[in-house]
């Protein structure tokens, strides 16, 4: 077992006596204080310092045995080996904390952005996020990317003027200005009456997908925004010219550039991120590893899914329209978002980071 592994082991026990123990006696609170300070970085992503570790895990066991009946109820008939308790104390919890004590600075709606791609685990962080600061009050709404797609007919016409954006999904696929519309009446305020949320049926005309009716939400104190390239910024077009595969022939780099020009209509609706997070994997293949063993998991169901080959080339198209080397990486090496958490092969959360500058970040 890993060095990581093992701690994740000991947490999990620490953290089944929580759920056990009538109450936190003093062994289990200074035990899981030293495991919580024995990672730095982690430490400062969510403002935990030596003198404030010990209230840090009293208000996190607390928490944890608030919100556990319910946790246990998402996770169903799970084994115990496969209940992500590790992933809970480390990413859930500090990280719906954090959100809420940012947000009660505001006097208006905050907006954190995730930025992950196929199997980083955004749909479920976003889940759990909804159901503790749902326990703490707080009403939560999530909208995704996709949320944001054109119209079927939109697109339809779309791929006619351009047959390259066969899959809805790059940039050019979305309709920004119906994100800017939410967004922006968001950081006006509270809601002072309902306000209309996007929402998109990818089930509709045999998998194209269409706009369906909005979700109206009467009352939002934090906005969960999610999706592959939410927070992307275009880069410098001379990056194409030595782009990594499978950018690879002329008419891929012009492709490339192109996403890449249509990057700057979204830079609008980023700006309206008070907080953006990445769920970035170890290695960006990966992606396409995790979406192989999903549709696998659709064919052993019953139901239909993309062969190797199709697998490929879909996760191939999206690497040719936003390359992670070229778009992700900048984000993570150069501190531009606020939290950083590293995604291993088998989904686990690795290391967790926060700016390294934490001056530059702030509440508008």
């Amino acid at each position: 077992m890993t060095e990581r592994g093992d701690r994740d082991s000991q947490l999990n026990t620490l953290l089944r006596s929580v759920l056990n123990e009538p109450r936190l006696i003093a062994t289990l609170r200074d035990a899981l204080v030293q495991h919580l300070l024995v990672a730095p970085q982690e430490c400062e992503a969510f403002g935990v310092t030596a003198n404030t570790a010990e209230a840090t895990v009293i208000e996190r066991s607390h928490l944890l045995r608030q919100i556990y009946p319910q946790v246990q109820q998402v996770w169903g008939d799970r084994p115990l080996h496969q209940q992500p308790l590790e992933t809970l104390w480390r990413l859930w919890l500090p990280l719906a904390l954090q959100l809420a004590t940012m947000q009660d600075k505001l006097d208006r709606p905050l907006i954190q952005g995730i930025l992950g791609g196929q199997g980083t685990g955004k749909t479920t962080l976003a889940a759990m996020l909804k159901l503790i600061l749902n326990q703490m009050g707080k009403q939560v709404c999530c909208l995704s990317l996709d949320d944001l797609y054109k119209t079927y007919a939109d697109r339809q016409q779309l791929q006619q003027a351009d047959p390259r954006l066969r899959w809805r999904g790059p940039p050019g696929t979305h309709d920004v200005n119906l994100g800017l519309q939410v967004l922006q009446r968001l950081r006006q305020g509270y809601l002072t009456e309902p306000i209309e949320i996007p929402r998109f049926d990818k089930s509709a005309w045999n998998g194209m997908g269409d706009r369906t009716t909005p979700e109206r939400v009467s009352s939002i104190d934090i906005l969960l925004f999610e999706g592959w390239f939410v927070g992307v910024r275009p880069t410098d077009p001379s990056a194409f010219d030595t782009a990594p595969s499978p950018i690879e022939t002329e008419s891929d780099r012009q492709f490339a550039r192109d996403c890449n020009a249509r990057l700057h209509d979204y830079v609008p609706l980023w700006d309206q991120l008070d907080h953006l997070m990445v769920l970035h994997p170890t290695d960006y293949r990966l992606s396409q590893q995790w979406r192989r063993e999903a549709e696998q998991q659709m064919v052993a169901s019953g139901r239909s899914g993309m062969s190797d080959d199709e697998i490929n080339q879909f996760v191939e198209y999206f690497w040719r329209s936003l390359h992670p080397q070229l778009f992700i990486e900048p984000l993570v090496q150069e501190a531009i978002v606020d939290l950083v958490v590293e995604i291993n092969p088998d989904h686990t959360v690795g290391k967790i980071r926060g700016r390294e500058k934490k001056e530059n970040f702030c509440l508008s």
